[in-house]
């Protein structure tokens, strides 16, 4: 009988992997009928209420999409400033000293505490009348990453404390430096913790780069309504905006899941005994 249990378990496991994977399959199929039913009745929708000029749509789709690649310009360099002042955030939130601390608490407080737009306007009309003049694309890029950077403070804070405080006495105890043990043995930890939360902090960044369109940045919605206004063809350029940012953020909600997947997995493979 016991030679017979090896056998009989190994088949018993197959069948429940097959029996998963085929309840997986399943599960996809009506996820994306679903999906299917949804955009379809969208588009009949659409099609059902609003007189689309096709015409008029092929003319100036080319015009409007000139404007996704600075929606992802502006997008990726506010992001890439967000992050250096987030990380200068939570370490000044983290300072023993209060003058550091108090500084970094209240950029967190302020720049939480007022409109986005509020401070998109301020930096492009406000600004000037002290005698500093920006151009509309460096203005959105500052005012997003000035914005997005306050909240990811507390995120990236959160993240260096999540770091056991056993590695960093273990680095000091090496005989490595506070500097070398934080850039070396923290920030690379700190870093896989957040990087969910950058990558959502990116998508949402994405649509709201559309704000800049108030100060003449030419990006997606602000071509699609150059475009719409002159025409009276709003309804239609501001579809084709909406959809091309449902399309960008599908995208690179892709690229974030396998990048969160393939983390996943590498930090399964540093884990004691995974080999």
């Amino acid at each position: 009988m016991t030679s017979l249990a090896g056998p009989v378990n190994q088949v018993l496991g197959e069948q429940i992997l097959a029996g998963e994977r085929s309840r997986s399959r399943r599960w996809r199929v009506q996820f994306m009928l679903a999906w299917l039913v949804i955009v379809a009745a969208l588009v009949a929708f659409v099609l059902i209420t609003i007189n689309l000029d096709t015409q008029f749509i092929a003319k100036w789709l080319p015009f409007i999409l000139t404007g996704v690649p600075v929606t992802i310009f502006v997008s990726f360099a506010s992001i890439t400033l967000a992050v250096i002042l987030a990380v200068l955030g939570a370490l000044g939130r983290l300072s023993v000293n209060p003058y550091v601390n108090g500084l970094a608490s209240f950029y967190v407080s302020f720049f939480r505490g007022t409109p986005l737009l509020l401070q998109i306007v301020f930096i492009y009309f406000a600004l000037p009348q002290m005698g500093l003049v920006l151009p509309e694309i460096p203005t959105g890029i500052i005012a997003l990453g000035f914005n997005y950077g306050a909240y990811m403070t507390e995120v990236f804070r959160s993240g260096i404390q999540a770091v056991p405080h056993g590695q960093t006495e273990a680095a000091l105890s090496l005989g490595m430096s506070g500097g070398t043990t934080f850039r070396r043995i923290i920030v690379p930890q700190a870093f896989r913790i957040v990087t969910p939360a950058i990558g959502n902090d990116f998508i949402a960044m994405l649509k709201d780069s559309s704000l800049v369109s108030v100060i003449s940045v030419h990006e997606l919605l602000y071509q699609a309504q150059v475009a719409g206004r002159p025409n009276h063809k709003s309804m239609q350029t501001l579809l084709i905006a909406a959809m091309v940012y449902w399309i960008l953020t599908i995208a690179f909600s892709f690229f974030q899941a396998r990048l969160e997947r393939r983390q996943a997995v590498g930090d399964r493979s540093r884990r004691p005994g995974s080999g």
